[in-house]
């Protein structure tokens, strides 16, 4: 069921919206923006189950006609954009799906309500053909877009949207929240590590098998890499490639090390970590590196991730990525 509840974290937003709700107060578009895995879908969608609840009351009861539909994903008035290709909403997609629909009135609620997941996709045309209904909806209209990378919106769009961020969850939630779940605290204390904040990753690597086998190699390479020979490189390579479908986890991992690494060289403070198991580690890459070094490094990853975005070939991107590492360390 769509809860207010299920929503770990973010409590401003959902009170925000609770709010909007029970005073009738409400935008005709909204931006719902954060990482995959923040629960952005999940808010959209309680949003409008408690909007079009027949009870009114800001939240979804799950009992009324209005809810059941929603909870079955068959309401009527509640649009879930679609786009035909992967990378690329189209102007098409947003005319058809939305622009054009919007043109019918609601089939049974006050208002009708369409959700673009990944907003973040939409073309520059696609943008200025949603501009042009944001700008002079009907009063039965609402969007709602959800987006992992708020820039690409354009300024126009975001002067019309109520834009709602959604923060990271506190490692104290989450940790309540995944022994709900009956997960050992050592698997949770790794999970917490890496994820972030990120309640959604947090799960997903807590129930995959995978994640940790992909830690251990990760962790191995960052420990070992200034002392790697080209053909160990290569084999590491190999070896990441099984976890390929992981690997924006896999360079925010790196991310994260060679964060604490700059941070322990300025400080050489073991407190302010986040990998203070591996302290030793830490110190020993953070007197090899200088900080031009560290520097060069951090844009490598960020670099690698753009590649392997565009498609780029994933064995020729981390190896160019570990050789840099190295050349580095």
């Amino acid at each position: 069921m769509n809860n207010w509840d299920n929503i770990i974290g973010n409590e401003q937003v959902k009170e925000y919206l609770m709010t909007a709700i029970k005073t009738g107060i409400l935008s005709h578009s909204y931006i719902i923006a954060g990482a995959d895995g923040m629960g952005k879908m999940m808010l959209a969608k309680c949003f409008a189950q408690a909007l079009l609840c027949e009870n009114k009351t800001g939240h979804p009861c799950g009992q009324c006609h209005s809810c059941k539909q929603m909870q079955s994903g068959n309401h009527p008035d509640v649009i879930f954009v679609k786009h035909e290709k992967v990378n690329t909403i189209g102007v098409d997609d947003i005319r058809n799906g939305l622009v054009n629909d919007m043109l019918i009135k609601p089939y049974s609620s006050e208002h009708k309500i369409y959700i673009v997941d990944e907003a973040e996709k939409m073309s520059l045309q696609a943008q200025n053909a949603l501009l042009k209904t944001i700008e002079e909806p009907p009063t039965y209209g609402i969007v709602i877009l959800l987006t992992s990378n708020i820039e690409a919106s354009l300024p126009t769009i975001l002067s019309r949207c109520m834009v709602l961020n959604m923060k990271p969850v506190s490692d104290k939630q989450m940790d309540t929240y995944l022994k709900q779940k009956g997960l050992e605290s050592r698997v949770i204390d790794r999970v917490l590590l890496f994820a972030q904040g990120n309640i959604g990753r947090a799960e997903k690597m807590a129930l995959s098998e995978k994640f940790f086998s992909l830690v251990e190699q990760i962790l191995y390479i960052l420990k070992n890499i200034a002392d790697m020979k080209f053909e160990q490189l290569l084999d590491s390579v190999d070896q990441l490639e099984k976890y390929k479908i992981n690997i924006t986890e896999c360079l925010d991992y790196m991310q994260l090390w060679y964060r604490d690494v700059l941070l322990f060289k300025a400080t050489s403070d073991g407190n302010l970590i986040v990998f203070k198991d591996e302290i030793r580690y830490i110190s020993n890459a953070a007197k090899r590196s200088t900080y031009n070094g560290i520097e060069s490094i951090m844009k490598a990853i960020e670099k690698a991730k753009r590649r392997l975005d565009a498609n780029v070939n994933f064995e020729l991107t981390m190896e160019l990525l570990l050789l840099e590492i190295k050349d580095n360390s």
